[in-house]
């Protein structure tokens, strides 16, 4: 199984699922209480309205992450993996990943310091990752501050963010047994994996419904 990006979870949920969608809800609503951040509830979308998203995989998102770290300590992107190299065997992402988001916030803390499998990310501007046993898979993000970051990234990648995410283009970069020898189609997986989140979390901000991690 793979990794699932949704805005728009409630839409089409069956009745079980949906009520324990729900009951995450409210866990977030009091979490976004507690930590003085602007309430938030979700949407009541109709059809047509949310949309799913990918990220390449568990492994996608984790070599995202592994340039941001990069950026974040050292202001350049990390050299491309070859074929023998995982980014969660990157001796620096390990190192934070093994580390709570720090205070003042890093620049890339929304993106990186959450869970890779589930949670959500809500159209709600706060600083800080919250970070609670309540909130599902223990951290709630920002997805206004995932989009920034994402930004970042991009914009490091010189990757335009008007792109389509599942253009052939970006789809080819990503799926090429070699990267190329320049420009954003070097870092292929991860210009995919950055280009689903950056348009998740722009259709986040814009519907007012949360990105679910599934």
């Amino acid at each position: 199984m793979g990794l699932n990006i949704v805005v728009g979870v409630l839409v089409d949920a069956e009745d079980d699922y949906a009520e324990m969608v729900r009951a995450d809800f409210v866990a977030v609503g009091e979490l976004l209480e507690r930590a003085a951040a602007r309430q938030w509830t979700e949407p009541d979308l109709g059809k047509g309205e949310g949309a799913e998203f990918e990220a390449w995989g568990y492994s996608g998102l984790h070599t995202l992450r592994r340039l941001a770290v990069h950026l974040a300590a050292g202001g350049r992107l990390p050299e491309p993996l070859d074929g023998s190299q995982r980014a969660t065997d990157d001796p620096l992402l390990s190192k934070v990943h093994k580390t709570p988001p720090s205070d003042p916030p890093g620049p890339f803390d929304h993106l990186v310091h959450h869970s890779d499998c589930e949670g959500y990310y809500v159209p709600v501007d706060f600083a800080h990752v919250i970070v609670d046993k309540k909130a599902p898979g223990g951290h709630l993000g920002s997805s206004v501050r995932l989009l920034a970051e994402t930004r970042r990234i991009a914009e490091a990648l010189g990757l335009p963010e008007d792109l389509d995410p599942y253009s052939e283009e970006v789809f080819d970069a990503a799926d090429a047994e070699e990267p190329a020898t320049e420009g954003w189609q070097r870092y292929g997986v991860e210009s995919y994996a950055c280009l689903q989140l950056l348009h998740a979390a722009k259709l986040s901000i814009s519907t007012g419904a949360a990105i679910a991690f599934t």
